[in-house]
């Protein structure tokens, strides 16, 4: 996994460059600026710079100074910068001070915009610009935008330049992703170094755009010594979680994950899971219902194996279905009447085994996350909407800090918590943190989150918790990307039974 950090932890890494590797600031801004300058004329300008207008929007701070190395590599590669200051200059940053020398010694001029003026300056660099580079703030902004630099920001978001930003977009949130004030909407992000937790949110995953980790010339492995306070699921995660079957595997060695869910007129819900579940690898799967939607759903399957949960004898009929069975899923299409609460109730209380808990399974205990604990190892899989209702939050504030929200509800339960949405975090109740790399809207699809949840609890069948959440969540998404790139980069249209199937098509190694 690659780490991800915060603000405080980006500053005491570059610190530790400078202090303890011994490599100068100015040294560590010019190759952010230089790399930047690279990922901006290959993904912006088909590899060749000549003659394409630039305009380099600088703050007075070090984002500014990585904007100005910009400005002077893009000149040399035969561009048309030009550099639009925003503040005073006098109180501009030590290292920021030098590379403005240094844009001036190359004789590259330089368009001042301070409060009170007017905006005809950054108007007219706007106007004839083809891309625009955002360097006003970058990852130390900790307040909202506010008076002339959201004047800014604003006139930056309405020119028709396509828009490039450094570190990450001015006004995002390094922390939260959270948008402070006014945030600038790129099409594409050069961040420094490492990925920044806020970059890693659906609100962010809005703002940047296309995000490239640009080397800045230390070591990544410098976080050794610093901690993170997240890390990235990679692709060669998955595939070393993945071990290939032995020659002599058989169908139960696979795991048997049970679907404990659907009811009458909600009997689609755990087929999808039994889909992701078997796509996934599990060997047998059998979904434990009601009898009616078990005659439903039996009439409706072949692959799946089916058993009738009686609700005169709940306890006894769903140990029964249970019997040297690996991992279960239990919530999608459960229902929220008092029966389905007794069988989670008995099934949180005596289920020693993995369990997937997601939909009604986490909306009929709203309110009381405590009742998670007594599960030995328990995943819960909540969208925005469900976490909230858990912890007794607003959606809004859930979103507007995702990471504190997934470690709230893992200390609170006990359990590994899987929050939904574009750029899904994994949380454990020992803090550790993982999320996605992958942003996917094609997966906003009805019935996308009990796939999940199948995949999750066939992970579930070989790995721990924490890793089952994780290599499910990478496999979903990777799902959603790979049909998305086969339908000419559709960002809708895909059935959520389409995110299992094509779990057959990945190439993990």
């Amino acid at each position: 996994m690659k780490p991800v950090l915060s603000r405080a932890q980006m500053r005491a890494f570059d610190a530790y460059a400078t202090s303890e590797c011994r490599v100068p600031s100015l040294v560590l801004m010019e190759n952010a600026g230089r790399g930047a300058a690279d990922v901006l004329v290959r993904e912006l300008c088909g590899g060749d710079a000549s003659g394409v207008s630039v305009a380099v929007v600088c703050g007075t701070g070090n984002n500014g100074g990585d904007g100005l190395v910009v400005a002077r590599r893009l000149a040399i590669r035969g561009a048309k910068p030009v550099a639009v200051v925003v503040g005073d200059l006098s109180k501009a940053s030590a290292d920021t001070r030098v590379h403005l020398g240094a844009w001036r010694g190359i004789g590259g001029g330089v368009r001042e915009v301070s409060t009170g003026a007017s905006l005809s300056v950054l108007a007219d660099a706007l106007g004839t610009a083809e891309v625009v580079v955002d360097a006003l703030f970058g990852t130390g902004l900790d307040r909202p935008i506010d008076g002339l630099f959201a004047d800014v920001v604003r006139a930056v978001n309405a020119a028709r330049a396509t828009r490039f930003a450094l570190d990450l977009p001015s006004g995002l949130d390094a922390d939260t992703g959270a948008t402070l004030g006014v945030a600038v909407e790129a099409s594409s992000t050069a961040t420094f170094a490492h990925s920044k937790l806020g970059l890693m949110t659906p609100n962010g995953a809005r703002l940047c755009g296309r995000v490239h980790v640009v080397d800045i010339g230390v070591p990544a492995s410098l976080t050794a010594h610093l901690g993170n306070v997240a890390q990235q699921v990679e692709l060669a995660d998955v595939a070393a979680w993945q071990r290939a079957r032995a020659p002599g595997a058989y169908k139960t060695s696979a795991g048997h994950v049970v679907v404990v869910g659907g009811s009458p007129g909600k009997i689609g819900a755990p087929q999808l899971v039994a889909r992701g579940a078997l796509r996934a690898g599990a060997g047998v799967v059998t979904i434990a219902t009601g009898p009616a939607a078990a005659a439903s759903i039996e009439a409706r399957v072949l692959e799946v194996m089916t058993a009738r949960i009686d609700p005169s004898r709940a306890a006894a009929s769903l140990d029964e279905a249970l019997k040297q069975k690996q991992a279960v899923a239990v919530g999608p299409g459960l229902g929220l009447g008092d029966d389905a609460r007794a069988v989670v109730d008995h099934l949180l209380a005596t289920w020693s085994g993995p369990i997937v808990v997601d939909a009604d399974a986490l909306t009929m205990n709203a309110g009381r996350p405590g009742v998670f604990k007594q599960a030995k190892k328990a995943i819960l899989t909540p969208h925005p909407g469900e976490m909230g209702r858990l912890l007794g939050r607003t959606v809004a504030e859930v979103e507007a800090d995702r990471y504190r929200a997934a470690h709230d509800l893992a200390a609170a339960t006990g359990a590994v918590v899987v929050l939904k949405g574009a750029h899904t975090i994994v949380a454990s109740p020992d803090s550790r943190v993982a999320v996605s790399p992958v942003s996917c809207p094609a997966l906003a699809t009805a019935g996308a989150g009990d796939v999940l949840s199948g995949i999750v609890a066939a992970m579930a069948c070989t790995l721990a918790p924490f890793e089952a959440a994780c290599a499910g969540v990478m496999l979903h998404a990777l799902a959603g990307e790979a049909w998305s790139a086969a339908h000419g980069g559709a960002d809708r249209g895909m059935l959520a039974s389409e995110i299992a199937d094509t779990l057959t098509t990945l190439r993990l190694r």
